[in-house]
């Protein structure tokens, strides 16, 4: 740094007061060998060397090709208005919107993006985003606790398992009891009352992990019977065809927002999202944008709730959740009302189509896709060698595909394929193609030794 505030007077003042006798003695509580870590940084570069060594790094990343990796990020069409209009000044310069007199159009833009949230899920409170769609399941899971004043969470293991990993994180520190259910195998099977007992909510995802669709009306049911909240975890885009969670009896809606209008990105940046029943308000973390009137009687808008420690008591605070990722929530905002209601739709039932045609092609190749449940728009496909190179294979055939399922499915070598309403019949025949090709090398290695 150029300015460094504090004298060596200033230094000895404060060390002397806390009394230890050097800066160092104040780490003495870390193992040493990671005080003082030797760190291998390469000699620096000239602008034209770093700018070419750049380039280099950045032709490693193959994202052309086939694509059928899902997993919790897909990539959808994004009409060219979306980036257009997201990218504009206004919006990616704007901070959090506290003073309703400089920030109404980000307001306004927030409110319309709450009310398509609202709309979507059909649950008539949205908040104005999170952090993604693990963290915000994870806040629903608190937000049931506080609300039911239990202490425990019973999760079906269909949940994203990055999502399963946060919501243990979250609930650990707090004496949360998190239990998961299994699924058989395909999808959660409706949990009896013991398996609930006492639980303050029943999380399902909706598709599943592995892209097959569960019973949620009747996991609704189960979770209310016992005195537990639902928590739908539900991807935005599926909404444009399947049942919005306010119609089949659960509490809170959360999930990710990247396939409602956001690029895939490597992997992010992307939104979460939270709506709820209207006797959960009072427990619902982050902001809430509200319209009213001003002093002229005009149309405004302001932020009627921010129940977080920055405006209220640190112990009536319901989360800590601040700078969220408001910016990518507009952004799927203008793709939804770039796309419309028909639009949505017509992508969420190409994903549905292209899907069925992927796993018909590959039946017919004789790989044998798992279709006895119903699926969404990804499905598991048992391979016979570890997902891990099967991916690497493919990728260099130049096909992106293979999400591994996770052992704790008990599937064995199994991968979860997705199709969208971008993925063309070439594609689907190339994949094909290329998964024969793979399997055939494997099969002869195999053979030969």
């Amino acid at each position: 740094m150029h300015y460094l505030p504090h004298t060596e007077a200033d230094v000895r003042r404060a060390l002397e007061r806390i009394g230890v006798g050097s800066i160092d003695e104040l780490f003495a509580d870390l193992p040493e060998a990671l005080r003082d870590p030797e760190i291998d940084v390469a000699p620096g570069m000239n602008e034209a060397e770093l700018l070419a060594h750049l380039r280099e790094l950045a032709a490693k990343n193959q994202a052309g090709g086939p694509d059928f990796l899902g997993g919790g990020m897909r990539r959808h069409f994004m009409p060219s208005v979306t980036a257009h209009l997201a990218m504009q000044s206004e919006f990616v310069t704007a901070y959090t919107p506290y003073q309703p007199e400089v920030a109404q159009g980000i307001l306004q833009a927030t409110f319309e993006y709450q009310t398509m949230m609202s709309e979507l899920t059909g649950l008539p409170v949205s908040n104005a985003s999170m952090y993604d769609g693990a963290t915000a399941v994870a806040e629903a899971a608190l937000l049931a606790a506080r609300q039911t004043g239990r202490e425990r969470v019973a999760v079906s293991r269909g949940v994203h398992p990055e999502t399963r990993a946060v919501l243990a994180t979250y609930l650990a520190p707090l004496g949360i009891e998190l239990v998961t259910l299994d699924l058989a195998p395909l999808a959660t099977p409706v949990p009896d009352a013991a398996a609930l007992e006492g639980a303050a909510c029943l999380i399902a995802q909706q598709p599943n992990y592995l892209g097959y669709l569960e019973p949620m009306p009747a996991l609704a049911e189960a979770a209310h019977e016992a005195g537990a909240l639902f928590v739908a975890a539900v991807d935005p885009l599926s909404l444009g065809l399947l049942t919005p969670p306010g119609e089949y009896g659960a509490d809170i809606a959360a999930g990710d927002g990247q396939t409602a209008g956001n690029p895939v990105a490597f992997g992010g940046p992307s939104f979460g999202f939270m709506v709820v029943k209207e006797e959960l308000i009072r427990q619902f973390p982050g902001r809430l944008v509200g319209e009213t009137v001003d002093v002229d009687g005009k149309r405004a808008f302001v932020l009627t709730l921010q129940a977080r420690e920055q405006h209220i008591r640190r112990s009536k605070a319901k989360s800590n959740i601040c700078s969220n990722h408001q910016l990518t929530a507009l952004m799927a905002a203008i793709n939804l009302a770039a796309l419309g209601p028909q639009g949505l739709r017509e992508l969420a039932a190409g994903s549905v189509r292209q899907a069925h045609r992927l796993a018909d092609a590959l039946a017919a190749a004789g790989l044998a896709p798992r279709t006895e449940a119903r699926f969404f728009n990804e499905f598991v496909l048992e391979v016979p060698l570890a997902p891990a190179r099967l991916r690497a294979e493919l990728a260099r055939r130049g096909v992106h595909a293979g999400v591994a399922a996770g052992e704790e499915y008990g599937l064995g070598h199994a991968v979860v394929l997705a199709a969208t309403e971008s993925t063309t019949d070439a594609d689907i025949a190339a994949l094909v193609a290329a998964l024969q090709d793979v399997l055939a090398s494997a099969h002869a290695e195999a053979v030969h030794g």
